[in-house]
């Protein structure tokens, strides 16, 4: 009986030892799963847990686009994968190395030298900017410690053709050159975020939530005709290559509006392949590099000197003998043309004359012209570098320095300042910004001249593209055009060079109604032939004639040729007349 109970009592002691264990259990799970202070809570297991396969991931803004004025894109942001390490955990997987390395393309002895030096990191890139294709290549191989990173790659369609004015972005896809530059705030998105959760090799097994949405950058649509800036591309590039030119830049500019159709360059390079772009051919010349510009500021001049009333288009001027003595310098012309008018003065684009001219008026006319006309300030483009040139002015002119503003020394500027001045003749005294940007209407102009100066001047520039003019050779069957040509010897250390020249022409078509400015510069000509009617002019020609087809301009139903004597302008640049 006595030993019933005792086995009674262990039976009971067990059973109820078995009791206070299950419940102490239960009191452990609770205070782990559900009591939120207990220490090392549930809360406490669930954040280690989320700690190791809960991450928070960026979400790439994608970069707005950038098109031309119809639409076209000239710069495009593409998906790619950028593969990265956790150094900390490749190290403990050394056996991993050489499959990675082959797969990189890399030398073993690279990625460990790379491990070793961000031993201490937990993150480092390995390639970035990969094709999605060669990305997953690397990831299938399974490496513990290597993953992938969307971001995007900027990708520009037509290349070098629009290099000079879209620009370019970096690595990390901000903008570095151009409008890229620019316009990075406008362009640039704002990047999001998300929650997912991921297994031990780092691969997403589950997205959780979204943090933070993207916002895409912003599109912008430049002033530019793609067709047209192929046009200028294409004959600038063959014009630089034909005269074994140093460089050469164009500008199309809608007369009526300010806009940039075209803007090519020459060196160029291609925004898309970078591994041997030379610094010098960055440069968006026509915007940054200033030049003097020789023959071509003459109409500019006269039209200062039509201003004051002193001089009318039939104004005679005695160039005989050919040459004038100023201080110690002695201007010439290449033959002694005697009486010239000033129309004739710019068809010949008389040296002689333009100086006779400068020294009978005061001596800030004429410099005064020029800045109302933009020289010396900026055109309104508001382009990364942009150059506003040298404008002089002195309390004290000598004679030879108000000789030499009138026909294109001691002063330089940019091609598009030139274009923007020309646009201004064109538009009958009316001056309007420079615009990079389409605009979806002409904005409002600054009458800076009066109309009827403006077309006199523009009945002169005719006559330069006549068979008696320096410009001959922009003369176009199919339209009415109107320029000027010029040839400026460049300086260098020791002061002008003989054998270094700049040709340029500008011109405005069609003559009746202008559309369109176009200006050709031509830096360093190697050719025989280096004056402006003979390298620039042919090339304005070529650009004019496309590019108002292109803009459905309907042609004259007849030439419109305009001469005066049978010289040509090889026979004038064989004299050393300054085309």
């Amino acid at each position: 009986m006595q030993q019933q109970r005792l086995q009674s009592w262990r039976f009971y002691s067990v059973v109820i030892a078995m009791l206070l264990l299950a419940a102490v259990l239960l009191w452990r799970m609770a205070s782990l799963q559900v009591l939120p202070d207990a220490d090392r809570g549930f809360e406490f297991l669930q954040g280690q847990g989320e700690a190791r396969t809960v991450r928070t991931e960026p979400i790439s803004a994608y970069r707005g686009v950038i098109t031309d004025r119809n639409g076209e894109p000239l710069a495009v942001s593409t998906p790619v994968e950028s593969i990265w390490a956790n150094p900390k955990v490749l190290l403990q997987h050394p056996k991993d190395w050489s499959r990675l390395a082959q797969a990189l393309s890399w030398d073993k002895a690279m990625l460990e030298s790379r491990l070793v030096k961000f031993s201490a990191k937990e993150f480092m890139y390995l390639e970035r900017h990969l094709p999605p294709h060669e990305a997953a290549t690397i990831l299938d191989l399974g490496i513990d410690g290597v993953y992938a990173q969307r971001e995007y790659r900027r990708y520009y369609p037509a290349g070098e053709v629009t290099a000079h004015l879209v620009g370019m972005t970096d690595i990390d896809d901000r903008g570095q050159e151009g409008m890229e530059l620019a316009y990075d705030a406008w362009l640039t998105g704002e990047s999001g975020a998300k929650q997912v959760m991921k297994d031990l090799r780092g691969r997403t097994i589950k997205e959780l939530g979204l943090i933070k949405s993207a916002r895409s950058g912003q599109a912008m649509a430049l002033s530019i005709d793609l067709r047209l800036q192929y046009v200028a591309y294409r004959e600038l590039k063959q014009a630089v290559a034909n005269f074994g030119a140093k460089a050469g830049s164009v500008v199309v500019l809608n007369a009526k509006t300010g806009e940039v159709l075209a803007m090519a360059n020459q060196p160029s390079y291609n925004p898309n392949d970078r591994s041997n772009i030379a610094p010098a051919s960055l440069r968006n010349r026509a915007i940054t590099d200033v030049f003097e510009p020789g023959s071509t500021i003459k109409p500019l001049a006269v039209l200062a000197a039509l201003e004051t009333e002193q001089f009318k288009p039939y104004t005679v001027i005695d160039t005989t003998p050919g040459y004038v003595q100023v201080g110690r310098k002695t201007l010439l012309d290449p033959v002694n043309y005697g009486e010239l008018d000033i129309t004739r003065i710019i068809a010949k684009s008389s040296q002689v004359g333009m100086t006779k001219m400068a020294l009978q008026l005061e001596p800030d006319v004429v410099r005064d012209m020029y800045y109302r006309l933009g020289l010396g300030q900026g055109t309104g483009t508001g382009f990364p570098g942009e150059a506003v040139g040298v404008l002089p002015e002195y309390d004290r002119w000598r004679p030879i320095q108000q000789a030499t503003y009138a026909f294109g020394y001691g002063l330089n500027l940019t091609v598009v300042q030139l274009a923007q001045a020309y646009a201004v003749i064109a538009n009958e005294g009316v001056k309007r910004p420079v615009s990079l940007l389409r605009t979806d209407k002409s904005p409002p102009g600054q009458k800076v001249v009066e109309a009827h100066y403006a077309r006199d001047v523009m009945k002169m520039l005719r006559k330069v593209v006549s068979d008696d003019g320096t410009g001959s050779r922009a003369f176009i069957d199919s339209y009415s055009v109107a320029g000027k040509t010029g040839t400026a010897h460049k300086a260098d250390a020791g002061g002008y060079a003989d054998h270094l020249y700049i040709g340029s022409f500008v011109g405005v078509a069609p003559a009746d109604d202008p559309e369109i400015i176009v200006a050709v510069m031509i830096d360093e000509p190697r050719d025989t032939k280096y004056h402006g009617g003979q390298v620039a002019a042919p090339t304005f020609a070529k650009i004019t004639e496309d590019a108002l087809r292109l803009l459905q301009e309907p042609p004259h139903s007849k030439p419109v040729r305009l001469s005066v004597s049978p010289k040509s302008v090889d026979q004038l640049a064989a004299h050393g007349v300054a085309l």
